[in-house]
């Protein structure tokens, strides 16, 4: 059987990479390694990919996709030229394009791999990942998170007991994990990010203030010239990628457009530390975002061993300097920070072959995952409850599962909607399927409710099997979450907050108490109170979406003081 190959299928480029004599290498044809994440369709209809692509973005950005990996796990409908594809049929003609490239270059049959993801990807975006595999041709033998298979690389050579931090700052997505290191055993403790962040937002940043400059010159209507914005995207995109190494970047782009029988030339410069202030908001909520995973691993930065920066908009110095600052740790990256995740899904292909790599993975589940269920408030019936059974963070593969009854003993059919996500109820969080579960036999007392048994089961490749029995096993129903269900945009979900455990638990219990509370007022017809006490829920509420963790410890010590108050 043929040897598995590991892929980085990346927002910007991609990389596959195999190894060989015990060693990861990352495979390449004419010096380049980077394949660019681009499809283009020609004049002629063919299929281009890769740097022949993105050259023709330039000139027919019309006919050429770019970053579909933002859209992967959406029904989105992506237009190349005059025809329409869905996000996984775009990355398969990527992931086809490497197949070919690792065949010319090993000689040999390439049919399986290892993909990596974005440890923040939810399940819908990790089936349409393999889903672009098998459409490709590739038996995607496993799904492993990007910071994870980073973590590989780097611990090839360093056989120690550590806790590392894995800053993953890619072209479109950002995460950062916590992984603690027995000798051969990595074990990811937590996870935390954000996969509509990373270079292309960088790009964006500077592309607005290169508009703004030619805005104050030129009475032109830059963003109804799409080729004209083609070649302000590259050059926005250059200039970044200068900035790294230098203090400034020229920026000159000759001919740009045409108006009122007069050519248009841009020639202007940017500042390193002008482009930091561009994008110093977004590197903030990236040190969010490590403390947030430093608190889910309940570990403090002085137990950090080791930070290792992986993507490459990790080259951006300030990054550097705002982890030295946060953590007082410098950053590691002798592994290329391009190349890291491709190297390490090689590692992981290769023990999964049974190679002699002496690295073992476990992986866990970046988001808790659980069930609608309806609560008893005041004799009325109350749904839209959410009840985690596999919390977020938990080693997978693993099987969970939870007794339930029904709302009372005549009931003989349950439906099941399963969410994933953190709020403690079901409208903040994502909806990934429903089934019914019909003919519930009686319990044995027919006076008391029925029982259902819940179990997820969530394996290595991030697909969840939700099954749903009796108690006695008469009845069963189960379903697979699909990618094409979801009741909320992934955006909408990644950037929610997450504070401490406790104070998780604080919020959770002072708004069950409040809501408690607030129906009884209504009930007894204090409205004014209860007015009262919604005010302090909602503010609440607020702090916890978008505040930082002092607003929201002062907000539960102010709604705790007026529930002692109102009782």
């Amino acid at each position: 059987m043929n040897r598995i190959v590991g892929i980085d299928l990346g927002t910007t480029n991609s990389l596959i990479a195999v190894v060989e004599n015990k060693r990861p290498r990352v495979l390449e044809r004419g010096g380049q390694r980077l394949i660019p994440s681009v499809v283009g369709r020609t004049d002629d209809n063919r299929i281009i990919v890769g740097q022949e692509a993105l050259n023709q973005y330039v000139l027919a950005p019309e006919r050429t996709v770019r970053s579909i990996k933002r859209k992967m796990g959406t029904t989105e409908p992506v237009k190349l030229g005059d025809g329409s594809h869905s996000p996984e049929e775009i990355s398969a003609f990527i992931l086809r394009h490497l197949k070919q490239m690792a065949e010319e270059i090993l000689g040999e049959k390439v049919d399986r791999a290892v993909i990596t993801v974005p440890a923040y990807f939810n399940d819908a975006q990790r089936q349409a990942t393999t889903r672009a595999g098998q459409i490709a041709g590739l038996e995607v033998v496993r799904i492993i998170n990007e910071p994870t298979a980073a973590a590989l690389v780097y611990g090839l050579d360093q056989q120690a007991n550590q806790y590392l931090m894995v800053y993953d700052l890619g072209g479109g997505t950002f995460d950062v994990s916590i992984i603690e290191q027995h000798g051969e055993i990595m074990e990811v403790r937590s996870s935390h990010g954000n996969v509509h962040l990373g270079g292309d937002d960088f790009d964006e940043r500077v592309l607005q203030h290169l508009l703004a400059h030619l805005s104050g010159e030129h009475r032109y209507d830059f963003k109804e010239d799409r080729r004209a914005m083609a070649r302000l995207v590259r050059a926005a995109e250059r200039a970044k990628t200068k900035l790294s190494d230098a203090p400034y970047a020229k920026v000159t782009e000759e001919f740009l457009a045409r108006y009122d029988g007069q050519a248009i030339h841009l020639n202007t410069e940017i500042g390193r530390e002008e482009f930091e202030g561009m994008i110093e908001d977004l590197l903030d909520s990236t040190i969010e975002s490590v403390h947030k995973a430093l608190g889910d691993a309940t570990l403090t930065a002085e137990q950090i061993n080791r930070v290792l920066l992986v993507g490459g908009s990790t080259r951006i110095p300030r990054v550097w300097e705002l982890i030295k600052s946060e953590l007082g740790i410098e950053p590691s990256i002798e592994v290329n920070p391009d190349e890291a995740v491709a190297l390490g899904a090689a590692v992981q292909a290769a023990i999964i072959d049974g190679d002699d790599v002496q690295t073992m993975l476990i992986d866990v589940s970046p988001h808790s995952l659980g069930v609608e269920v309806a609560s008893i408030i005041m004799g009325d019936l109350v749904p839209g409850f959410y009840k985690p059974i596999i919390r977020r963070n938990t080693t997978i593969p693993t099987t969970k599962s939870e007794r339930f009854y029904t709302i009372s003993p005549q009931q003989d059919t349950v439906e099941v909607s399963v969410f994933q996500g953190e709020s403690q109820v079901c409208v903040d969080n994502t909806l990934l399927g429903q089934f019914k579960l019909s003919g519930l036999p009686p319990s044995e007392n027919p006076e008391l409710p029925r029982e259902v048994i819940i179990e997820f089961s969530y394996n290595l490749n991030g697909v969840v099997e939700v099954s749903a029995r009796d108690r006695r096993g008469e009845r069963c129903e189960m379903m697979t979450v699909n990618a094409a269900t979801g009741k909320r945009a992934a955006s909408e979900v990644e950037t929610k907050h997450h504070f401490d455990p406790a104070l998780e638990q604080d919020v959770a219990r002072s708004l069950k108490e409040a809501t408690t509370l607030e129906l009884e007022l209504e009930a007894d017809g204090n409205r004014e109170d209860a007015e009262r006490l919604r005010g302090a829920r909602h503010a609440l509420e607020e702090a916890h979406e978008q505040g930082g963790e002092k607003q929201v410890r002062e907000a539960v010590e102010a709604i705790e003081d007026l529930i002692y108050d109102l009782e």
